[in-house]
């Protein structure tokens, strides 16, 4: 049974940082593409960043270049997400993704797993 658990969430204020983690369960995580989705109240759901299996290559939504860059341990199953310099309009559930696809991608109905999702709330 195949799980990822999004930790790291919570509320700051404008300017702060937050780290978010992906604990990955039940896949062969170092095959899988990871990517990070927000999803606003009353929007629908964003990419925001995706690294490849390898760690070697990443794409990130223009929105947040600059300001978040994502990671992995494949040696602990685990993604990251650190998020520098937080707007209030990065307030959102934030969603963790394993994609199976060999390209790295944007498109939230190619990811094959999905976590809970973590709650990120920024105060201007």
């Amino acid at each position: 049974q195949v799980q990822l658990v999004e930790s790291g969430g919570g509320l700051v204020q404008a300017g702060d940082s937050l780290r978010l983690s992906c604990a990955a369960s039940g896949l062969t995580f170092n095959t899988y593409n990871m990517g990070w989705f927000r999803q606003a109240p009353g929007k629908e759901r964003e990419f925001v960043a995706t690294i490849r299996w390898t760690g070697g290559r990443t794409y990130y939504a223009d929105s947040v270049k600059g300001r978040f860059t994502i990671s992995r341990d494949n040696a602990k199953n685990t993604a990251y997400l650190q998020m520098n310099s937080l707007k209030p309009e990065d307030t959102a559930v934030y969603y963790c993704a394993a994609d199976r696809t060999m390209a790295l991608t944007t498109n939230p109905q190619t990811y094959d797993y999905w976590g809970q999702g973590t709650q990120v709330t920024v105060s201007s």
